[in-house]
């Protein structure tokens, strides 16, 4: 069965830039709800991958029974492109580019600068100000913060965050996004790593010094976590799926602006200077076989 509309109260038109791995995931989300899609990656390659994330990604769900429609449908509102121009027809466009303060505010005066004067945008930023990035934008009330989860299929979590000038019915109408996604939203008012990443961090960087000390391998600590507190997936191992070098960024930020206790260790440092990411390198805390 095809989905001729978007799910009530999802945007019709969503762009995303960044096609990497988590905004092949929020294109993925939006997609298989409704919506027509559009990716902006940096160069042809890069679109091209994007567009076999999303693809690939679209086929599980189709496969598990979590999409309706089938893949021509789906392919046929997934476009993916280089014109930061062809945001202009869109209601809602969130960025997902890497964690970096000038990277993300060039990136949102781009997209912003193509956009209606009603038109949404949010920024996926797992710990960066979003009342500071707002500060950066013409029309910070149609700005705030969409912290999707990795990987975004799987996860049910969206944070929701209000920046210090987002207006009231952009709170609501975002939450209203997130329950037509299928998701739960968690709405927190801006503070440096918002509620998710601030705890996450804080249990990971302890868990990382454990291991800097001795105290125990990483499989027996994540199992502590993973048994004892029934956590899905121990602080290490999601560090490995997060990305080591995504989690220093957060940790160096959370460090500057919340103080010592975010301190990065040494372990860390030394992993993502040796190219030890996750996953996504085949090793972090844990090996992880391509």
């Amino acid at each position: 069965m095809n989905v001729p509309h978007p799910a009530p109260g999802l945007p019709a038109r969503v762009g995303v830039l960044g096609g990497g791995r988590m905004g092949a995931g929020i294109a993925h989300a939006f997609l298989v709800k409704g919506a027509d899609v559009l990716v902006v990656e940096r160069d042809d390659q890069s679109a091209q991958a994007a567009r076999e994330r999303v693809e690939a990604a679209a086929v599980k769900s189709i496969e598990r029974g979590m999409a309706d429609a089938s893949l021509n449908e789906l392919a046929s509102r997934l476009t993916v492109g280089l014109d930061y121009d062809a945001f202009a027809d869109r209601e809602l466009v969130v960025e997902a580019v890497p964690e970096d303060w000038d990277l993300k505010v060039a990136s949102l005066r781009g997209i912003e600068e193509r956009l209606s004067q009603n038109a949404y945008l949010a920024s996926n930023t797992s710990s960066l100000s979003v009342s500071g990035l707002a500060r950066e934008l013409k029309r910070p009330e149609n700005f705030l913060g969409l912290h999707f989860f990795n990987p975004v299929p799987a996860s049910t979590l969206i944070e929701v965050v209000l920046g210090e000038q987002t207006s009231p019915g952009l709170a609501a109408e975002a939450k209203g996004w997130v329950e037509a996604l299928g998701k739960t939203a968690v709405v927190v008012n801006d503070a440096p790593g918002f509620a998710s990443s601030r705890l996450g961090v804080a249990i990971a960087l302890e868990a990382m010094r454990m291991v800097e000390e001795g105290v125990a391998s990483a499989e027996d600590i994540d199992a502590a976590v993973v048994l004892g507190y029934k956590h899905p997936t121990g602080p290490l191992r999601t560090t490995d799926i997060v990305g080591l070098d995504v989690r220093l960024g957060i940790a160096e930020y959370l460090h500057s602006t919340l103080g010592e206790r975010f301190a990065p260790p040494q372990i860390l440092r030394d992993k993502v200077a040796r190219g030890e990411l996750g996953r996504k390198t085949g090793k972090g805390f844990f090996d992880w076989p391509s």
